[in-house]
């Protein structure tokens, strides 16, 4: 896998330092709302430290997704940055005095937080969109197989095997023209589907692809095959870039059913890794297909599967 360029590194270090601060800013609301009533100049309203307290609250869940989720987890700060500037600019109106100076410096500082938290959505948006590159999510896993190259790339260019190993996907057809269609497991059990073609390949190398307009998850991928050091087999880097159905919200009910995209990602490279070098997936007897969070508990003894057998 790829070190992440410098313009990477500096996004990511930009949203989970936004993240640190939605924690420094949150933690006072929640604990101290009457004194940020009081710096803020609105503390003559009786509702105040009950808002100030959820706004914290609000604080601290984006920075639990700026530092534990994607990048663009960003944006909930934008609309919740937006709802504040609404806020505050309806109290300026009733405000004078100390306590307008107050609330209007509050306010100027609540702007410039809303330009930066801008800044770093659109820098998310650019570093993730593009061509080739059509969903909001880029995920990214590798692993070591002791196979060839050549044999690697061979066993993953034969699409209809990626089930075997991939745990959302039901099945994968080649179309005669060259394109193929694709059938998975969404967030929730919901089933979607969408047709993709192959947009580059070097046969022992790399392979690419995309999904056609009209997928009802638009997505790319592309996995590289290279030798390991110390001829240890073939080093096998895949990365997927796609949108999650239902955005962010998606995402988070996805978690909440054991659905965690990288956590499927790194799966699935589990099973390709099992598949490859013995022509057997490990299961269980009561968690067939996957490591569904719902049924991890009721885990009983493992047993080796063939592929292809029922899953």
């Amino acid at each position: 896998m790829k070190t992440k360029d410098r313009p990477e590194r500096q996004i990511d270090r930009l949203v989970r330092g936004l993240g640190v601060a939605s924690a420094g800013l949150g933690l006072p609301m929640v604990l101290r709302p009457s004194g940020v009533a009081r710096v803020a100049g609105v503390d003559d309203i009786a509702t105040a430290p009950a808002l100030i307290r959820g706004v914290g609250v609000r604080e601290l869940g984006h920075a639990g997704l700026l530092l534990l989720g994607p990048r663009r987890s960003v944006w909930t700060r934008v609309v919740g940055d937006a709802m504040d500037l609404a806020l505050m600019g309806h109290a300026l109106r009733s405000r004078s005095g100390d306590r307008l100076g107050r609330l209007s410096l509050a306010t100027l500082a609540v702007a410039g937080i809303t330009a930066l938290d801008v800044r770093a959505a659109l820098r998310t948006r650019g570093s993730q969109h593009g061509a080739g590159r059509p969903g909001p999510l880029a995920l990214r896993a590798s692993t070591t197989v002791n196979r060839p190259p050549d044999e690697a790339y061979a066993f993953w260019r034969e699409l209809d095997r990626l089930p075997s190993f991939m745990g959302h996907l039901e099945s994968v057809v080649e179309n005669d023209d060259g394109t193929s269609h694709w059938v998975a497991h969404g967030p929730a059990g919901k089933q979607v589907s969408w047709d993709a073609e192959i947009t580059s390949e070097e046969p022992g190398r790399r392979l690419s692809w995309m999904s056609l307009p009209g997928a009802d998850v638009e997505n790319s991928g592309t996995v590289h095959f290279a030798p390991a050091p110390g001829d240890r087999g073939t080093e096998v880097s895949v990365v997927l870039h796609y949108d999650v159905p239902g955005g962010l919200l998606g995402r988070a009910v996805a978690t909440l059913f054991g659905e965690e995209p990288e956590q499927q990602v790194r799966d699935d490279l589990r099973r390709f890794k099992q598949v490859i070098e013995t022509g057997e997936v490990v299961r269980t007897e009561i968690l067939p297909r996957g490591t569904e969070a719902k049924r991890r508990f009721l885990q009983g003894p493992a047993r080796a599967s063939k592929v292809g057998s029922s899953r």
